[in-house]
């Protein structure tokens, strides 16, 4: 036994079971941006966009189902809230 105090991962780097991350190269180029913003632009060519009035519609239908099940879920937590005042009053 040594008197030594060594960090928790050091015992492992000298057994060569860990291995200290080498400095890497970057490969960027502009050239490479340049042929990724060339393929995005293409692939939102291919998107098919909704047109106003399917957009308007299906708001319209997400306001409403949120305004259903919000009155529904207020309705039954009252409900609950005075059924335990009872029980509990």
């Amino acid at each position: 036994m040594t008197n030594e105090k060594s960090s928790p991962g050091e015992n492992e780097k000298r057994k060569g079971l860990i291995k200290e991350a080498e400095p890497t190269e970057s490969r960027f180029s502009f050239s490479q941006v340049r042929e990724f913003t060339s393929e995005v632009k293409a692939e939102f060519g291919k998107i098919a966009w909704p047109n106003k009035k399917n957009t308007a519609g299906s708001a319209m239908l997400v306001v409403v189902l949120l305004t259903i099940m919000s009155l529904y879920l207020g309705a039954v937590d009252l409900l609950v809230g005075k059924i335990i005042g009872y029980i509990l009053g």
